[in-house]
């Protein structure tokens, strides 16, 4: 099992989105994913439709130390109310839960506040045989500040992503935020440090002042120690995103051509090991276009799959 938390110091910056997003398409390639809502701001726990909900979640999972079923949601995709003949099948192989945030309420933060080893609580109930024979990928959608909560979720994890908007201010924030991240929790997990963080530019506009600034960002990490890598691929501020978003649907499925193909290429750089693994719509889509474009143009236009390699 792998557990990787999403995070970042500062609110607005897609976080959420991208969290979904990898769960739903980790899901196609056929993982068996575990999204959990880390967030007092419970976004996650509302961005798709639930075919079955839990009765409990996040609080009842840690302060429990068991890891229960009963704290466990199914994510349902399609949603009702989508017509579900225009759109591609989750790969039968793969599976997407989730754990509803329930931590609003102050209980969980305090008995995190007060547990010693905060890291621990959380990894060791992720990492119990119950979890970890059902799921390959944990996927951890923390709060936008420093917190308990936020701490315990990256001391959890293999290594954490973090989404950056190509802007000065949120480029400064970032920067300084994860420095003191850094110093804040390295005490805190002597053996190895705080784990890797692999950072996505996220909402890039096509201008030369957000490519100069993802160039900016990317150099402002050397002095790290490798501990920071900012990934090849950017995410682009697109319509789809937000279409996705508001018909409870992976976006990778709403655009199955230009978004498919940049989320692919963000899982392969987060996850090699899956490096050339397809979703189901990227490959029912490839497969469209290669039978019904004409014999001509097939030979000169090379298919999604091939592009994205």
């Amino acid at each position: 099992m792998i557990i990787v938390a999403v995070v970042s110091t500062k609110g607005g910056v897609g976080k959420t989105t991208l969290t979904a997003n990898l769960g739903a398409i980790l899901a196609d390639l056929g993982m068996r994913v575990l999204m959990i809502d880390a967030d007092v701001q419970p976004s996650l726990s509302r961005y798709f439709a639930l075919q079955e909900t839990a009765p409990h979640g996040l609080s009842k999972l840690l302060m429990s130390q068991t890891a229960s079923l009963d704290c466990i949601s199914r994510v349902q995709l399609p949603p009702e109310g989508i017509d579900a003949s225009r759109l591609p099948k989750l790969n039968p192989h793969g599976s997407l839960d989730l754990v509803l945030s329930d931590a609003a309420n102050r209980e969980l933060q305090i008995w995190l506040d007060d547990h010693p080893m905060r890291g621990a609580a959380f990894s060791n109930v992720l990492r119990s045989p119950v979890l970890a024979d059902a799921y390959d990928i944990v996927v951890i959608d923390t709060q936008g500040a420093k917190g308990a909560l936020q701490d315990a979720a990256i001391l959890a994890a293999d290594f954490c992503v973090s989404p950056i908007c190509p802007d000065i201010l949120s480029a400064r924030e970032f920067i300084s935020g994860t420095v003191d991240l850094h110093k804040r929790l390295e005490p805190a997990r002597p053996a190895g440090g705080i784990p890797h963080l692999k950072a996505v530019i996220y909402k890039l506009k096509a201008t030369s002042d957000a490519r100069m600034i993802a160039d900016t960002i990317r150099t402002q990490f050397l002095d790290l120690k490798g501990r920071v890598h900012v990934i090849d691929t950017a995410v682009p501020d697109a319509v789809a995103y937000q279409k996705a978003a508001t018909a409870q649907l992976p976006v990778h499925w709403v655009d199955p051509t230009k978004a498919s193909q940049i989320m692919h290429k963000v899982v392969w750089e987060l996850f090699p090991n899956l490096q050339g693994v397809y979703s189901t719509d990227f490959m029912e889509h490839d497969a469209a276009m290669d039978d019904s474009e004409p014999e001509e143009n097939q030979a000169v236009t090379p298919s999604l799959r091939r592009v994205a390699k």
